[in-house]
C-alpha cells in the first residue's frame, strides 16, 4: 500500500517536522492537561535535584508524543537519546544505549510496546535502581556483571498501551494519554507552521486544512506542506482559500478528511454488500488491500467518526456513510 497523505503514521517525507517542532511547553499547542501537569512534575524534580519520574505517553500516531519527549528534555535542561522498541534486539543493544547516558538525561524509546520481553526484563532494574545485570558467555562459561547507571528518565511512547505488559507499565510514574485535537488547536498549529516555514496562509485557508486533517497535527502539517507546493508552483506567495480547495481536491482529500481509499472502502461496503454486515477478509478482497491494512489504517478513523460500526457479524455502514456518499437509503434501517 502506498503512503497515504492522511495516514497519521510517520513517513520519510515528514523529516521537515523536526524543523517546526515547538521547543518548550509554552510553545506546545493542545494537550493542555498533560502539559500543565508536566510543568509541575518537571519543576518539582528540579527543586529536589532528582531525575523526573519515568513517563509513558500513549495515544494514536501523529499527536505529538515524540515532540513532547524532546520538550521534556529541553525543560529539564538535559540531553535526549532516542531509540525504537523493535531496534533493541539484544541485551548488548540496550547496554550500549544506557551506557551513553549522562546524569539526568532523557532516554526516549518509541514504539516501546514492540520491545522484546527479555529486553523488557533487563530494563526493570535500570528503571528502578539505575543498574543492569548483563550475562557474559566466555568459553562456554557464563557470568553476570552488574553495571551502574547514572540517574535518568525513560520516556516511552506507544500507540498500543494495551500491548505493554503490566510489570513495565507499573514502573512508569507518569502515564499520560494524548487525545485528538480540536479544530481551534489545529488552526493555531497550522498558523505557527506557516510562520516557521515563512509561507503566509489566510485564516480561512488554514481552517480548511484544520477541518480535513483528521484531528491530527502531523497530517495538518503534511497537508500544509503539499498545499504550499501548489502555491509556489503557481507563484502565489500567500496561500488563500481557493488555492487550498483546489490543492486538496487534487490530493483527493474530501471535506471530511477522507481520501480515495476511505471512499472506496465505504462505496464497496454499501454497493457490493448492501451496507453490511460483512467480514474484513471479504471487504479487503473487494478493494484489493490487506486485512491488516484495513483494520489498522483504514477503519480506526471511519469508526471514530461514525461512518461504520463493528458488529459480531461484521462491518456495517451507518447512515452517515450513505449521506456522505450521497447514496439513497431507507431511514428505517437506522
Amino acid at each position: 500500500m502506498e503512503n497515504r497523505i492522511v495516514d497519521a503514521e510517520e513517513q520519510q517525507t515528514d523529516s521537515f517536522e523536526n524543523n517546526i517542532r515547538p521547543q518548550s511547553l509554552k510553545e506546545y499547542v493542545g494537550q493542555k492537561e498533560i502539559t500543565e501537569n508536566l510543568k509541575v512534575f518537571i519543576e518539582a524534580a528540579k527543586i529536589r535535584n532528582e531525575p523526573l519520574d519515568h513517563v509513558l505517553l500513549y495515544g494514536p500516531p501523529g499527536l505529538g508524543k515524540t515532540t513532547l519527549s524532546h520538550i521534556i528534555a529541553n525543560e529539564l535542561g538535559t540531553n535526549i537519546k532516542t531509540a525504537s522498541g523493535p531496534s533493541i534486539e539484544k541485551s548488548g543493544d540496550l547496554a550500549a544505549i544506557l551506557s551513553t547516558l549522562e546524569p539526568g538525561d532523557v532516554l526516549f524509546i518509541d514504539e516501546i510496546h514492540r520491545m522484546p520481553k527479555y529486553i523488557e526484563e533487563i530494563l526493570y532494574p535500570a528503571m528502578e535502581d539505575f543498574e543492569i545485570d548483563l550475562v557474559l558467555n566466555n568459553d562456554g562459561k557464563s557470568r553476570t556483571i552488574k553495571i551502574d547507571l547514572p540517574p535518568f528518565t525513560l520516556v516511552g511512547a506507544t500507540t498500543r498501551a494495551g500491548d505493554i505488559s503490566s510489570p513495565l507499565r507499573d514502573r512508569f510514574g507518569i502515564i499520560s494519554k494524548l487525545n485528538y485535537y480540536s479544530e481551534e488547536e489545529l488552526l493555531k498549529i497550522i498558523m505557527r507552521t506557516s510562520r516557521v516555514l515563512d509561507m503566509p496562509i489566510k485564516e480561512n485557508a488554514a481552517k480548511l486544512i484544520a477541518q480535513r486533517c483528521r484531528k491530527t497535527p502531523r497530517i495538518a502539517n503534511r497537508l500544509f506542506k503539499r498545499v504550499r507546493d501548489f502555491a509556489l508552483v503557481q507563484k502565489n506567495y500567500e496561500i488563500d482559500e481557493e488555492l487550498t480547495k483546489t490543492a486538496l481536491e487534487k490530493l483527493k482529500v474530501d471535506d471530511y478528511g477522507l481520501d480515495s481509499i476511505d471512499i472506496e472502502y465505504l462505496t464497496s461496503l454499501i454497493n457490493k454488500f448492501n451496507g453490511g454486515p460483512v467480514g474484513v477478509e471479504t471487504i479487503s478482497t473487494s478493494i484489493g488491500e490487506e486485512p491488516s491494512t484495513i483494520e489498522d489504517v483504514v477503519e480506526p478513523f471511519l469508526m471514530q467518526e461514525g461512518f461504520i460500526k463493528r458488529t459480531p457479524r461484521g462491518r456495517v455502514a451507518t447512515e452517515k456513510s450513505y449521506d456522505h456518499l450521497k447514496i439513497a437509503h431507507n431511514r428505517s434501517l437506522f
